[in-house]
């Protein structure tokens, strides 16, 4: 039976497990993934972009369109603060006339009132009332009608509280008859001379409130918008459709914008989007109130999204033709690859694999043939340079220490032989052979540390031979540390320093101090002197080898740290703590191994 064309194993046609794994194979098949995650890729960047300048445009548009109202408002509203300035500098100019004239019945002061109305077309009258409502004098001379409720309305009430000039609401004047005008009035308590008598009044200035109106009837926010006034209390000063306002067909939140006397904010209390401006006139404490539809404003932001919409649809369709057309160049040779490596998968490791096509395709054809025939040749290589490396560190290593040791010991025997101290002699070679005992360890690298204590004690008992007991030495451990393991000939280079280093040119008696301990499951030694110290960069040079030492073999505390890391790892080994004329610390640390537990030797190395 023939097998199917991409796939391991024969399966018989029809079964739905032929069918499963052939639709996972077109699921996971290169030409497949190449396409889609081109596509995926391309139109995901589409339309990240698109999102993006559409998001931007629309965002400027938005904002064009609101500073753009913000600047009209303005523009409005500095209008307005002008003619409100006017105002005032008229109610002023009419005050100090008032005031300074010697009688309020002078016919100087009504020549002078006559000339201030006509200077200003908008002036309506000008009037002076007693604070109980009673008339004193105006222009022009009108009778004034009875019944007015004077004594009630706004502006009356509102200068009789305050020194200080009083806008009114737009209203209708009603004071004197004949005059039915749309006014705006101000107000203020005023002191006046009448008859010689200094007396207290109202002056009015009524102003035509048809400028207010022509100035907010030129404002155009787009086709509908519109801009209209609120006094402090929220009533409506000018709207372009009061009428509507006040038959209740439209409504006004105004809420909102009598809580800032700035702010530009969203509204849709009415049930359409509006961008609401509000600025405030600080004369009047007017509210000058910008209302801009949405709608008109997002008619730039649906032309984009038009365009956009266009756009990635074109992008699409050209991504699925390009994405189709480069998966089957890229996928076809490397289809012929794998029906190519199908049959070495089978266990014809020595079949060759010739497949053309693009560059990547020939030399991963060909770097899988040299592979084969070199993978077993090289792992075996490698797996032999590396045991043979660790066991030569090894071995060099224990070649250096030995005869290190041996050096130093004859050393000190031969000169005691010379000088003729028999007893000495002999007592130096018991500890020298007892010394040796342990060092031979009948060729074991792993012994007690009770063992490398009584290595280290036959070794103190030689030297103080030698050197005539010019120093001490005391020996400590802890019962539990005893029993557990290490590697031999760790403590007698460090002592050998010690007494070569530290003590021997020392004028007073030095001190050896060994002790051993066990802490959180380390073994713990520490060997310090009382010695001449060394300098900090003789500490940091000591375990690098970029000191060397001047007297014995040389080769000895180095050699110490790198079996121990060797054996134990690279976080374990010596540390130097030591300070001129004060002496030196040495400390050992490795994990802590009972005696009955052994220590392959073989896997301390491969866990370097």
């Amino acid at each position: 039976m023939n097998k199917p064309r991409g796939y391991f194993f024969p399966l018989r046609p029809g079964s739905r497990k032929s069918g499963r794994l052939r639709l996972s194979s077109k699921l996971r098949s290169i030409q497949l993934i190449i396409m889609l995650t081109f596509m995926a890729v391309t139109a995901a960047v589409a339309v990240i972009v698109s999102v993006m300048l559409y998001g931007k445009f629309a965002n400027t548009a938005e904002e064009n369109a609101n500073l753009n109202m913000q600047q009209i408002i303005e523009q409005v509203n500095y209008n307005l603060e002008l003619y409100v300035k006017g105002m005032g500098s008229i109610f002023a100019t009419a005050e100090k006339q008032i005031t300074s004239t010697p009688s309020i019945d002078s016919p100087l002061l009504y020549e002078r009132m006559d000339t201030l109305m006509s200077s200003r077309e908008d002036l309506v009258s000008v009037a002076v009332f007693t604070p109980q409502g009673q008339y004193v004098v105006g222009t022009p001379g009108q009778t004034m009608r009875m019944n007015t409720g004077l004594e009630s309305q706004s502006w009356f009430t509102t200068a009789k509280r305050t020194s200080e000039i009083s806008y009114s609401a737009p209203h209708i004047q009603n004071l004197f008859k004949g005059r039915y005008t749309w006014v705006v009035s101000i107000s203020k308590l005023i002191q006046y001379r009448e008859n010689g008598e200094l007396r207290t009044g109202v002056l009015l200035l009524d102003f035509n409130f048809r400028t207010i109106d022509e100035l907010s009837k030129q404002v155009k926010l787009g086709k509908r918008g519109y801009a209209y006034i609120l006094d402090p209390l929220g009533n409506i000063v000018y709207h372009p459709q009061q009428q509507l306002i006040y038959a209740g067909l439209k409504y006004e939140n105004v809420e909102p914008v009598l809580e800032y006397a700035y702010r530009s904010y969203l509204d849709e209390s009415t049930g359409e989007k509006r961008f609401i401006t509000v600025r405030t006139l600080a004369q009047t404490g007017w509210k000058i109130v910008g209302v801009a539809y949405y709608d008109e404003i997002v008619t730039t932001k649906r032309d984009l999204n038009q365009f956009l919409a266009w756009f990635l649809g074109v992008v699409l369709v050209c991504v699925i033709a390009v994405s189709v057309f480069l998966s089957w160049l890229i996928a076809s040779p490397i289809r012929k690859l794998e029906r190519t490596v199908k049959q070495v998968a089978e266990g014809d490791l020595n079949t060759p694999i010739n497949v053309s096509g693009a560059y990547e395709v020939e030399q991963l054809s060909r770097r899988f043939n040299m592979m084969l025939q070199r993978i077993r040749q090289l792992m075996e290589q490698i797996i032999y340079e590396q045991e043979t490396k660790r066991k030569g560190e090894l071995e060099v290593l224990q070649s250096q220490i030995n005869p290190h040791f041996l050096y130093n010991t004859l050393n000190s025997v031969i000169r005691l032989a010379e000088r003729g101290k028999t007893d000495e002699v002999v007592t130096m070679i018991q500890s020298l052979s007892r010394f040796f005992r342990i060092s031979l360890s009948k060729g074991k690298n792993i012994i007690t540390i009770q063992e490398e204590l009584d290595h280290i004690r036959h070794y103190l008992v030689i030297q103080s031979f030698r050197f005539r007991n010019k120093f001490r030495y005391e020996i400590t451990a802890q019962e539990e540390v005893l029993e557990c393991q290490t590697i031999k000939l760790i403590l007698q280079p460090i002592v050998e320093n010690a007494l070569y280093h530290g003590i021997e040119m020392m004028p007073d008696e030095g001190l050896i101090s060994i002790s051993a301990g066990l802490q959180d499951g380390l073994i713990i030694i520490r060997v310090s002197d009382n010695g001449l110290g060394m300098s900090k960069e003789t500490v940091n040079g000591i375990l690098s080898g970029s000191v060397k030492s001047t007297s014995g073999s040389g080769v000895g505390v180095r050699n110490v740290h790198e079996r121990i890391g060797l054996y134990y790892g690279r976080e374990y080994g010596l540390a130097f703590q030591s300070e001129l004329e004060e002496g030196t610390v040495v400390t050992i640390v490795f994990p802590a191994r009972p005696a009955g537990e052994a220590m392959d030797e073989q896997k301390e190395e491969t866990n370097l």
